[in-house]
């Protein structure tokens, strides 16, 4: 059962069955909104190029980073699945996807960020169905859901983190605007979530 997370909410990474988690994908979905007026019409449906990004962190110190152009951590825990410049799926599937495989994660590491930036520019207010999405890559299961609402004229999102604790790893839904194109653009507004 998926659980829909609000800005801030926690939720442990345990399995029902009480066993950890192994492998898990955050998958990120969104749709370019509908254009309206004269221009609309000469111009067609736009294309937005969101960007989902993993900052690896020890002691509150970025270490490593995933995304469209670094796609495979340097220890090969996590991974991108490519970068889509278009999107599309929004409520339904992922546009992009972050695979995390728990069990490599270094122990050094003891915070995953997850970003989202529009890498062309455009605003969260010209962006419909974004959503950032928790699976248990073992077997499918959607485990937590965050759904990015409110446009809004930032370019940027802090999404969700997964933090290393003394009793397995735990997701945070973050859910903080920001400005940027890239994930460096955003390493000031991720600190205060560190």
């Amino acid at each position: 059962m998926s659980i829909n997370l609000n800005k801030g909410q926690q939720i442990s990474l345990q399995k029902a069955d009480g066993n950890a988690l192994t492998t898990v994908r955050m998958g990120l979905g969104w749709q370019a909104a509908p254009r309206k007026g004269f221009l609309a019409k000469l111009t067609g449906g736009g294309e937005i190029d969101l960007d989902a990004s993993a900052i690896l962190f020890a002691g509150g110190e970025p270490v490593d980073v995933v995304f469209f152009q670094h796609l495979t951590s340097d220890d090969g825990s996590v991974r991108h699945t490519g970068d889509n410049l278009t999107g599309g799926a929004g409520t339904g599937g992922d546009d992009e996807s972050i695979l995390v495989d728990l069990t490599r994660v270094p122990t050094h590491v003891d915070q995953i960020v997850f970003t989202v930036n529009s890498f062309t520019g455009q605003t969260f207010a010209e962006v419909q169905n974004a959503l950032c999405r928790l699976v248990d890559e073992t077997n499918g299961t959607e485990l937590a859901r965050y759904t990015l609402t409110g446009g809004g004229r930032h370019t940027a999102q802090i999404m969700a983190k997964v933090r290393r604790g003394p009793g397995g790893w735990q997701m945070q839904a973050i859910g903080e605007p920001s400005t940027g194109r890239t994930f460096q653009d955003l390493l000031p507004t991720i600190t205060p979530y560190l």
